[in-house]
């Protein structure tokens, strides 16, 4: 078959993946958007860009579908789920407008990208295509290279701005400014004294419950586990075993064989065992 041929022609395990994987990739464009807590839409966009790899991978362009993976899924997604984490996104933020008109700001750029978008669909040939054969004459890196350094160097350019600036603010979301002097160890320790909290240092996870993990409750003298040895978060998300009754077993069991021992009968001294048999 002709390259000329072959770019007219699809195959229909070409077409049986196209439809699928790309219903599936627009769910995940949709729950990016509608999804309601961000580490969800970070995640439903990783899994629209893997497949977007897989597509590059089906046509031949094997450099960008290995790009697409490592860059764009492995390493800024990384960056958003690390933003995420540190700065603490919730559903109450987006209710906060923290910089005046940016609503208004990200709904023009919005018209505007769709408007992009639009032009570039309106001006793509549909009918007259080469396919990927004459783009990788010369291989496909050879090939990227000479449209990214030359056709599309600014949108290029324009794009590693972006993640620069990205990573920038990444770094002035995560910054708190100080508007107070940070207190002294004396200070804090005399505000726990006047307030009645727990002066001396807390006790470690696991104390009395032979386990050393920190979602491990230490016990009290009682056996009931103490909430001041585990971290409030693990609390709050359910995270913390209760090995209360195994350590009471335990204990039970130590006893019992401390018990036995301590009733066997004491074995008398050699000395005394020889001084009987002589006077015998």
């Amino acid at each position: 078959m002709s390259p000329q041929l072959a770019a007219y022609t699809t195959s229909t395990g070409e077409a049986f993946q196209f439809w699928v994987l790309g219903t599936v990739a627009v769910i995940g464009a949709l729950s990016t958007v509608f999804m309601k807590k961000a580490v969800h839409s970070a995640l439903s966009l990783a899994g629209t860009m893997i497949i977007l790899a897989v597509f590059y991978l089906a046509n031949g362009a094997y450099f960008l579908g290995i790009v697409q993976i490592v860059v764009y899924t492995g390493a800024i997604m990384m960056l958003f789920l690390f933003v995420v984490m540190l700065v603490g996104v919730t559903a109450a933020d987006s209710l906060k407008e923290t910089i005046k008109g940016q609503r208004w700001l990200a709904l023009l750029c919005g018209v505007g990208f769709g408007v992009l978008l639009l032009a570039g669909i309106a001006n793509a040939s549909l009918k007259q295509f080469n396919g990927t054969g004459q783009a990788n004459a010369n291989g496909n890196v050879q090939g990227l290279a000479a449209l990214i350094f030359t056709k599309y160097v600014f949108a290029f350019e324009i794009t590693g701005a972006l993640l620069i600036t990205a990573a920038v603010g990444a770094m002035v979301l995560t910054h708190r400014e100080r508007t107070e002097r940070p207190k002294t160890q004396r200070e804090l320790a005399e505000q726990r004294v006047r307030e009645g909290k727990h002066v001396p240092p807390l006790p470690a996870p696991g104390v009395y419950a032979r386990h050393n993990a920190v979602d491990v409750a230490g016990l009290l003298p009682d056996g009931t586990p103490s909430e001041l040895t585990v971290s409030k978060t693990l609390r709050d998300r359910g995270q913390v075993r209760d090995v209360s009754t195994e350590a009471l077993n335990d204990l039970r069991a130590l006893e019992q064989r401390a018990e036995e021992r301590l009733e066997r009968t004491p074995v008398e001294p050699a000395h005394r065992k020889q001084s009987e048999e002589a006077s015998k």
